[in-house]
């Protein structure tokens, strides 16, 4: 039905925020800041008071007096609060409780040298760097989880595949290391984001500082940063520390959802060769045989899910100004939280299902010893031991591997008769022909630094339990500092509101 623009108009408003602003707008980017914003908006203004009377910008009096007003407000209970048009965000609701509860010519001063700019900076480098500690934290136990799979299974003999296709054997703790070895690449990307976010832009005010006297190093040290984003500029202006938090985020679920794929593979009752517990698979509603997956299957969507979250932050910012974009990271952060809070569940669930999965060894090891895989180490003792060029001795390889085709036998199954026969140039024993038939053999020979030889996981999986507990210390003491922080600010809070 058409409306007349006179009748639009009255029913929006002739002043800020009209009526479809604050509906489609306002009203959601509040309850974002609501929920994720709070408790990092009252940090920032205790700590932001407790420099100003240090620096005697403002009377301690004062500040005593702000500082009771900001903590009576902290108390209340904003969980269900809903979006008022009288308060354009959260941030100005809050102000005038304070304002409300001490004054408005006194609560005005806690502004001092501040803006809304650096300040929204500030809250969402304090929210994401939580999230990142708490990602670091679940990688870690998916980790642990990793590396006890691989011990365990250090000598259980696999097929490997390239391709799609069987290629040769290596060990499934061989296997389980490398995914490791991705996942904690994907772990010092995200210590590697934690320190570029980690970083504090408080001082920035808009963008050129101020005229007063502050001390930027204490607000950073109150609030746990590792120092500061120096140039006051790039403070508001610069976004890499969200492209970066994005960048590692994605590249976590992209290299989770390759082994999260062979998982499924594997789980299958045709491959057979992992079982998932009980309590992470389902039961068809209709076919009682079966056991669905699930865990891993929603682990493969929600690594997709989350992906897609953080590539969204890459195509906001594109071609923003360089400047403040605190307006468009409101609609932006959501995006990053919900890529957390989905990698988080991802971790998580792929934890549980690699703690206590079962692996089927016969069933894998019996794989190992079809379809011709360890015709390689034919080639390798025709050059190493007989003299024979390699190519040459590819070739001979490539007889016998085709004879087995057309024979359709297994590579074992032929005799080392048969194979001399078909060699013509050269004659292998008996002992030579079963060690090269042996998916154990061929493993057990592959002792070059980084292969499946079990001396040679060992090594390798003493060394990723050092590097993991390195982690583990590394997320304490990060978490320490923080609490630390914490902990200082609030006494000093009381020693003033006590003085």
């Amino acid at each position: 039905m058409k409306e007349s623009k006179d009748v639009f108009v009255s029913k929006e408003g002739n002043v800020f925020p009209g009526k479809t602003y604050a509906e489609r707008l306002l009203h959601p980017v509040f309850e974002d800041q609501r929920d994720y914003l709070y408790r990092e908006m009252f940090a920032i203004h205790r700590a932001h008071m407790i420099m100003l009377a240090e620096e005697r910008i403002i009377e301690q009096g004062d500040a005593k007096r702000i500082l009771k007003g900001i903590c009576e407000v902290e108390q209340e209970d904003f969980s269900s609060l809903a979006y008022d048009p009288q308060y354009e965000d959260l941030f100005f609701l809050i102000e005038d409780r304070i304002q409300k509860a001490i004054g408005d010519e006194i609560a005005g001063n806690m502004h001092i040298a501040r803006s809304r700019n650096d300040m929204g900076v500030a809250m969402y480098r304090m929210v994401l760097r939580r999230h990142i500690t708490e990602l670091i934290r679940h990688a870690i136990m998916l980790g642990e989880s990793l590396l006890e799979q691989a011990e365990e299974h250090k000598n259980t003999i696999v097929t490997a595949y390239t391709h799609t296709q069987p290629a040769q054997p290596t060990a499934l703790g061989h296997y389980f290391l490398a995914i490791y070895d991705v996942l904690y690449r994907d772990l010092q990307r995200l210590w590697a984001v934690y320190k570029t976010v980690n970083q504090s832009p408080l001082g920035a005010a808009a963008l050129s500082t101020t005229g007063f006297a502050i001390n930027r190093h204490r607000v950073a040290e109150l609030l746990g940063f590792d120092g500061l984003v120096e140039n006051s500029y790039d403070a508001i202006a610069g976004a890499d520390y969200l492209l970066e938090t994005a960048a590692a985020i994605a590249m976590l679920m992209t290299n989770s959802g390759r082994w999260i794929q062979d998982f499924l593979m594997m789980a299958t009752k045709e491959f057979g060769g992992i079982v998932v517990a009980d309590p992470y698979v389902q039961i068809s509603s209709i076919m009682p045989q079966k056991r669905n997956p699930v865990s891993i299957e929603h682990s493969r969507a929600l690594a997709s899910s989350s992906y897609a979250e953080a590539l969204a932050v890459f195509h906001m910012i594109h071609n923003t100004p360089f400047g403040d974009i605190v307006d468009t990271e409101d609609d932006l952060q959501p995006h990053l939280y919900r890529s957390f809070e989905k990698a988080q569940r991802v971790i998580c669930l792929m934890n549980a299902v690699v703690r206590t999965m079962k692996i089927d060894k016969e069933k894998l090891e019996q794989r190992a010893s079809r379809n011709a895989i360890t015709i390689t180490e034919l080639a390798d003792v025709l050059t190493r031991d007989k003299g024979i060029p390699l190519r040459r001795a590819h070739k001979l390889a490539s007889v016998i591997a085709k004879e087995c085709i057309k024979e359709k036998k297994e590579l074992y199954e032929l005799s080392v008769c048969e194979v001399n026969a078909l060699l013509q140039i050269t004659s292998l024993s008996e002992d030579e022909w079963n060690a090269i038939v042996s998916p154990q053999v061929f493993v057990e020979r592959r002792r070059v630094l980084g292969g499946p030889n079990v001396r040679e996981v060992e090594r390798m999986l003493e060394q990723r339990y050092a590097g993991l507990q390195a982690c583990e210390e590394k997320l304490t003491s990060s978490k320490d500092k923080m609490s630390e922080a914490e902990t200082m600010l609030n006494e000093l809070i009381q020693q003033l509101l006590q003085s």
